[in-house]
């Protein structure tokens, strides 16, 4: 069972964050979908449903089109799976406050999602924002 956690996990990251197939979503997100903890998210402490998961990644792929997702590792529990990632995305588009640079921009973070029914049911988030922030102003 881990090993398939896993594998839904990496299949999604690439499906729908990397590549940007929204669609793909429904392939892989429950019909309730908590984020837990996501300090800096808009959508941190809201339930979405199938819809509003898809405004979420629409939203944030928007300003980095090109953003990638690469696993660093993988830990695993039957109803848990957490990766570490390393994230890069170029500023192609607009930020409040941060017009597009042109800038590649780069973080890191973990990830604790909820695995229910074989499907994404949430998450807690850590990554490095001031980090990006720091990177958004050139500095």
């Amino acid at each position: 069972m881990n090993q398939d956690v896993k594998t839904l996990l990496a299949a999604f990251l690439c499906d729908v964050w990397n590549d940007g197939d929204v669609a793909a979503a429904a392939r892989y997100i429950a019909p309730r979908y908590k984020v837990h903890h996501d300090p800096g998210d808009p959508w941190d402490g809201q339930e979405l449903d199938l819809a509003g998961y898809q405004e979420r990644v629409r939203v944030s792929r928007a300003p980095f089109p090109d953003q990638r997702f690469d696993i660093v590792r993988m830990v695993a529990e039957d109803d848990a799976v957490a990766p570490t990632w390393h994230w890069t995305g170029t500023h192609l588009g607009d930020l409040p406050g941060f017009p597009a640079s042109g800038r590649l921009i780069r973080m890191s973070g973990i990830t604790l999602y909820d695995v229910a029914a074989g499907r994404l049911a949430g998450h807690w988030q850590m990554i490095d924002r001031l980090g990006v922030y720091r990177q958004l102003r050139g500095g």
